[in-house]
């Protein structure tokens, strides 16, 4: 699929910062043994190790993401995606 009309910063920007929160809410949801709302649960593990492990764990999926934009020449979006976890991933240095 030829993705080279949508190759702009801001198409790989919006989902770096969406699809983190978006795995860290499926992974709570699904593996944390609370039946706590999402929020609670955030609130429970915030100051602790494991709330720094969750953030590394979230950002997976968008160098999933990184690796098949970057596989189909689109670095632009890549750049985008990688640029949208950095908080992520600074946030969770700092926690551990």
């Amino acid at each position: 699929m030829n993705f080279n009309k949508f190759n702009h910063f801001l198409y790989g920007f919006v989902p770096g910062l969406l699809l983190p929160i978006g795995f860290m809410w499926l992974y709570l949801n699904r593996f944390y043994p609370n039946d706590l709302p999402f929020f609670e649960i955030i609130k429970q593990i915030f100051p602790g190790v494991l709330m720094g492990k969750i953030l590394l764990l979230s950002v997976i999926p968008n160098l999933l993401l990184v690796f098949i934009f970057y596989k189909q020449d689109n670095f632009k979006i890549a750049t985008g995606i990688i640029i949208g976890a950095m908080p992520y991933l600074i946030s969770s240095f700092f926690m551990i």
